[in-house]
């Protein structure tokens, strides 16, 4: 199949809206809605078309954190070593952008071997319960709710280098993002959210990368399109899941997110093995 009817583009947008930003895969979703329905794609301009429908998942993060944004890049900086209060300022700055580092040299590296994993649901299928344990395991360790004023180069080194098993089909940016906040002791909304102002970098140089890399086919074979109104339902869908965790994270843990995900893990793991969806 070589283009996106608008129903096919509609389903994607959705899927990938509301997987995104929450600890559960949205690669693992997206494939799995493919294997449910059937769906074969030109595997080259699918890659392309996940990579900018997250445009979508990104432009609804900047826009619910525009403040915390505006303040890192043009506000002002605290001096006090002792400052803690959970508003951003420039002092995140280094932190972002040393915790996007190690996902960008890794990925650069590992690249093509990690593609060849992408759509195997066998690998998703573990990834999921994987991940969802160790989740597990720092939220069965939480117990510090250090706030964002806080965090440090080194933090937002350590969240980063967890945000590298992201490339893992599976394994989830966010959920791998959360898990090494929680780790360091972040509070669990805090977490989320400096889970994904570090992630906003990555995810659009992604999407960049892809967009000029398959412009031509893109062009040629009139998927923009079908991307377009896929992007537009992930931004809708991505701004209402964020909003929706953000305010469940601040009274609920994640043991939600990691019982779906071992559900659906060992679910797709099961019915992979019986060749009832490929």
């Amino acid at each position: 199949m070589h283009t996106f009817t608008t129903f096919q583009a509609v389903v994607m947008g959705i899927t990938q809206g509301l997987s995104e930003w929450l600890p559960i895969s949205s690669t693992a979703h997206m494939s799995i809605v493919r294997a449910i329905f059937g769906w074969r794609f030109d595997e080259i301009l699918f890659t392309a078309f996940k990579a900018v429908i997250q445009w979508g998942t990104v432009f609804a993060a900047v826009v619910y954190f525009r403040e915390d944004i505006l303040s890192i890049l043009f506000g002002k900086t605290s001096r006090n070593r002792s400052y803690i209060s959970n508003e951003a300022d420039r002092r995140l700055l280094i932190p972002i952008i040393v915790g996007t580092l190690p996902l960008s040299i890794i990925g650069l590296l590992l690249n093509k071997k990690i593609s060849l994993w992408e759509d195997n649901l066998f690998v998703i299928g573990g990834s999921l319960i994987v991940f969802a344990l160790i989740l597990g395991l720092a939220e069965a360790r939480h117990s510090a709710k250090r706030s964002i004023g806080t965090v440090s180069v080194v933090d937002g080194l350590i969240v980063g280098l967890g945000q590298t098993f992201s490339l893992i089909p599976g394994a989830s940016r966010s959920g791998t993002t959360i898990t090494a906040a929680l780790g360091i002791g972040l509070e669990r909304a805090t977490a989320a959210r400096f889970s994904f102002l570090l992630s906003l970098p990555a995810v659009f140089l992604a999407g960049a990368y892809e967009l000029i890399k398959y412009r031509h086919e893109i062009i040629s074979l009139h998927i923009g399109k079908p991307m377009l109104i896929a992007t537009v339902f992930a931004f809708i869908f991505g701004y209402a899941s964020i909003d929706w965790l953000m305010k469940f994270l601040k009274n609920h843990p994640t043991y939600v997110f990691i019982v779906y995900r071992i559900v659906v893990g060992g679910a797709l793991l099961y019915f992979a093995k019986a060749g009832i969806i490929h």
